[in-house]
């Protein structure tokens, strides 16, 4: 069994709120140099920006977990990730299908751009990414798992954008593979506030919009090799894998 430690929540460039310099080479130099062996690419509503990313993470030996952060129609934001091509492209048509067609206002909330593996821009994203699409939590959820991927709420802790924040508790019938935590909490505490998640991974990730974050947080995945069915394994506790924090 090895250990890997794994940041599953960036952002990229191509996010609103990310950082310019968020590109995928920088991204792949920042996680390289802060030993990160895995690393999830989660922009918000949209998956465009995951395949430069994987195309050219292995000259740094870094694996890509290919996916987004989505923003359900109650304003929860979740983690979503996927096996291959097909899958992660029958996502985005989800997504394209789904979120409204509000303009993107640059000076109000950032560039929208996906890169190449030089830095051309190849497109500036026109509806604005942030806003949530007209899917629920569980929708979402069940579109994630039709097409055999990973479902993980983000940061539930959080003031802002969580289960807790925008329900108000966590749902026990919800479907996930793992439920994020900040920095800010302790597993511990997540358990105590409700039960039921005393059997539940938990992961940590740093959340990062600016490549200084990259790496801050992260989880380690205790698994055998670097592939999607083992992480899958690991976040749900099957065959002695397992995530520790």
């Amino acid at each position: 069994m090895n250990t890997y430690r794994a940041d599953l929540h960036i952002h990229t460039v191509l996010s609103p709120c990310g950082d310019l310099e968020m590109s995928p080479v920088n991204i792949l130099d920042a996680a390289k140099k802060q030993n990160i062996q895995i690393i999830g690419i989660c922009d918000h509503n949209t998956t465009l920006q995951c395949e430069v990313i994987q195309k050219i993470a292995g000259k740094y030996d870094i694996m890509v977990l290919p996916g987004a952060e989505v923003t359900s129609r109650e304003e929860v934001h979740c983690l979503s990730f996927f096996p291959d091509t097909d899958s992660l492209n029958n996502f985005q048509q989800y997504l394209e299908l789904h979120i409204p067609h509000i303009p993107n206002d640059i000076d109000k909330f950032g560039y929208q751009l996906v890169v190449d593996e030089k830095e051309n821009i190849c497109l500036n994203y026109p509806w604005l990414l942030i806003s949530g699409i007209d899917q629920t939590v569980d929708q979402i959820s069940r579109k994630v798992h039709s097409l055999g991927g990973i479902f993980i709420p983000a940061h539930i802790d959080r003031p802002k954008y969580s289960l807790i924040s925008q329900l108000g508790f966590i749902p026990p019938d919800i479907e996930a593979d793992a439920f994020e935590i900040s920095r800010h909490t302790t597993t511990e505490a997540m358990v105590h506030l409700a039960p039921w998640l005393k059997n539940k991974t938990f992961i940590r990730s740093s959340d990062a919009h600016y490549l200084q974050d990259i790496g801050r947080n992260f989880s380690q995945f205790h698994m055998y090799e670097r592939s999607f069915i083992e992480i899958k394994k690991a976040l749900n506790n099957e065959d002695g894998r397992k995530v520790t924090l």
